[in-house]
């Protein structure tokens, strides 16, 4: 089976149009204190080419903002290439100077490197002669691979949460940095389409083996009761829509075979990986309304 495409650009640009204030307070903290968050608006995406490479980019997201009072934009450029690349610097001032052709503006831009992969990214261009500093163009950047994870599980910030699956953490500590997430879910009380947003970025990026996924309901199990109950929560909450999910694909495959045995299909397939991920017969009988001796002849 073919492995499916991730849509970096629009996970990007939707968790970061989302929560451009915290970005800027988690990253850029200096910038923020001179940008106006009340006078922010998000413009359409501008596509250049680049007619000696041949090559078409985009800029992720353009900010109209105010800089100290003073009309400005914020560009901020997610790059997700692996391999390095010389001309970066280059596409950032193009960038930069078409929109500063177009717009006329102080104009702040923005890299976030979100590859798998270290090392070290260039922030700047110049063009200089030993006589003459022709052009110094700098950027700030962003390397996420670099980002230590565990300094930023306790700042209660949105973007910082989202972003623990891209730092750079190792495979063994892939259930400790879930279970983090978790735990930053819960204590920032978003409304739920804000945290359905950052649930489904994280678990693009560091997804689970049921093995882990065993492991992290263990570890939860072991937390401070309160918070363990609200992490336990929220975790069920997000198995029980891929239940339901399960169950719709079942659906739609049983309408060929009948649409009953689609739907007892679709569940039962549900509660055998419900059942592997260690779930309890009475509470995989609360989400999928099965009956009881009808789960346990499944357990086996």
């Amino acid at each position: 089976m073919a492995k499916q495409r991730i849509d970096h650009d629009r996970l990007f640009k939707e968790l970061l149009s989302t929560f451009f204030e915290d970005f800027l307070l988690l990253f850029f903290p200096d910038v923020y204190e001179h940008i106006d968050v009340h006078h922010l608006s998000f413009l359409s995406e501008e596509l250049f080419t680049d007619v000696t490479a041949g090559e078409k980019h985009r800029v992720d997201l353009l900010v109209e903002t105010k800089v100290k009072g003073e009309d400005g934009l914020v560009i901020v450029h997610v790059e997700h290439q692996s391999y390095k690349q010389r001309t970066f610097p280059e596409r950032m001032f193009l960038y930069f100077s078409r929109l500063f052709q177009k717009h006329r503006r102080r104009i702040l831009p923005i890299a976030i490197f979100s590859y798998d992969e270290r090392h070290d990214e260039p922030s700047s261009l110049m063009i200089q002669f030993p006589f003459l500093m022709v052009l110094d163009f700098r950027f700030l950047t962003v390397e996420l691979h670099k980002l230590p994870w565990r300094e930023y599980i306790r700042r209660d910030n949105p973007v910082a949460a989202a972003l623990l699956s891209k730092m750079g953490y190792n495979e063994s500590e892939k259930v400790e940095v879930k279970k983090e997430f978790l735990r930053m879910l819960v204590r920032l009380e978003l409304d739920e389409a804000k945290q359905r947003l950052l649930f489904g970025f994280f678990e693009t990026y560091l997804r689970l083996s049921e093995a882990e996924e065993i492991q992290l309901r263990n570890e939860v199990s072991q937390m401070e009761t309160k918070e363990a109950k609200q992490v336990m929560e929220l975790i069920v909450s997000y198995e029980q829509r891929g239940m339901e999910k399960g169950i719709q694909q079942g659906v739609k495959q049983g309408m060929k075979q009948g649409r009953q045995k689609g739907i007892e299909e679709g569940k039962l397939d549900v509660v055998k990986r419900m059942l592997a991920k260690g779930y309890d017969v009475d509470t995989i009988h609360e989400l999928t309304g099965l009956p009881v001796e009808k789960i346990e002849r499944v357990k086996g």
